[in-house]
């Protein structure tokens, strides 16, 4: 099967599923979304596979929606005749056949255990994405925040609200801070953050622990756990979040921040938007992933199907 937007590999019993954008910071534009669920389904239907990573390629694990070009990889989806088209946004925002949400969560759904190898920038629908898995382990460097917090957005998939306490959600969901590898350790939004250059080598070994398991026993305890969520109504967060998403999107200051990126560039529109607080685009380089810290897929050794394939 060949992606445009990802790599899949197969090494022994784990199956790497790499964001494959890296000249874009891995942002997420169609097919992104549907390559991401049948490589999850293609790894759930290997017997060989017991768990999955997910990681990014390059600088990034996932930078967000890609909104460069006045959004233009999603028009077909939102518009018609140029102007945002409300019903065409609720079908695209609610529907499990064109929404994005729904494809994130095939990491959720995956009864295969989904470890999340997170470097860089996981911003906005990067961060939805990233915590649909089942552990997330980052670099101490990475950023991870949602800066649609303050224009253009509402949170997605829900795992922000789900994974952090009263208290710090809703600090992080008015403000829209962003929070390094170590800092979303400290609050458990995530479950380890450790060096750059520790990182795979983390999740690799984990991945390899996991894997000696019966698979019987990791689905069931998967699935409990996934269970007691879904209780606590998953499902009803997870379409409420896309549908504010998108009037937030079409707001005066929504269209304005989407305006500035299609007439000044998406430079412009972040720095914009990240000034006031000294943060993402403009934060200081203390507080910024090492530009060095850069992914690069191959084989492992004694690895399976080649990338790509």
């Amino acid at each position: 099967m060949a992606y445009e937007t990802i790599l899949y590999e197969v090494d022994g019993a784990i199956a790497a599923i790499t964001l494959n954008r890296p000249e874009r910071l891995n942002t997420i534009v169609p097919p992104l979304p549907d390559e991401l669920e049948q490589a999850v389904a293609r790894a759930n239907a290997d017997p060989a596979v017991r768990v999955i990573i997910l990681r990014g390629a390059g600088r990034a694990f996932c930078a967000g929606f890609d909104f460069s070009g006045d959004f233009r990889h999603f028009k077909d989806m939102l518009y018609t005749e140029g102007r945002w088209d409300p019903g065409k946004d609720l079908i695209a925002a609610t529907s499990a056949f064109h929404a994005p949400v729904p494809k994130f969560m095939s990491l959720w759904r995956s009864p295969k255990p989904v470890i999340a190898q997170v470097h860089g920038w996981c911003v906005g629908g990067g961060s939805d994405m990233a915590l649909c898995a089942d552990i997330v382990i980052a670099a101490e460097d990475a950023q991870i925040g949602t800066p649609y917090s303050r224009a253009w957005g509402c949170y997605l998939s829900g795992m922000w609200l789900y994974r952090l306490g009263l208290t710090k959600v809703k600090w992080l969901a008015l403000t829209g801070e962003a929070l390094s590898g170590t800092q979303a350790a400290a609050i458990d939004l995530i479950n380890k953050a450790v060096p750059f250059d520790k990182l795979e080598e983390e999740v690799w070994g984990l991945a390899e622990r996991l894997a000696r398991l019966p698979l019987p026993q990791l689905v069931a305890m998967k699935l409990i756990v996934n269970q007691a969520y879904e209780n606590m109504g998953l499902h009803s967060t997870q379409l409420l979040g896309p549908i504010l998403d998108g009037y937030m999107r079409n707001i005066p200051e929504g269209l304005d921040f989407v305006d500035t990126a299609a007439t000044q560039g998406v430079g412009a529109a972040v720095a914009r938007r990240d000034a006031p607080f000294g943060d993402y685009s403009q934060a200081p380089p203390e507080r910024r992933p090492d530009p060095s810290h850069v992914i690069h897929p191959r084989p492992r050794k004694g690895g399976g199907s080649q990338p790509g394939a």
